[in-house]
């Protein structure tokens, strides 16, 4: 597997993200919270993700696309946890809700611990 972050493995439609915030469900591990939703999306990848920082925790645009780029990063290196657990077609907004910035590496911490139990939710849906 590749760990890359493709044009195809990140969620853009609007209709399935206003689908994904009406329908999903919701897991947090502080700084992080993720909605998921299992739909059916036009990639050939098992799951698309998004992520998303609050303009109302951090005004500056510099900011915001920082912690997305932490979190894009942290993602792309912890992505085959999710991808060798799922075998249905998924989406998730990961949000990034602490209203100060994190070191890379307690965000990759979370991050690990954020996909670990998304991988025991979708497990115990499935038994």
């Amino acid at each position: 597997m590749r760990f890359t972050l493709g044009k195809d493995e990140r969620l853009k439609s609007r209709k399935l993200i206003g689908r994904l915030y009406e329908e999903g469900k919701t897991l947090k591990v502080f700084p992080l919270r993720m909605v998921y939703l299992q739909t059916e999306h036009t990639s050939k990848f098992p799951t698309q993700v998004g992520v998303s920082v609050p303009k109302r925790n951090f005004k500056k645009a510099v900011d915001r696309n920082r912690i997305k780029r932490l979190m894009r990063e942290t993602y792309r290196k912890e992505k085959h946890t999710v991808y060798s657990a799922t075998n249905k077609p998924y989406v998730f907004m990961i949000s990034y809700i602490a209203r100060e910035e994190w070191k890379y590496a307690d965000i990759e911490h979370k991050m690990k611990k954020l996909l670990n139990r998304f991988v025991e939710e979708i497990t115990n849906e499935d038994d």
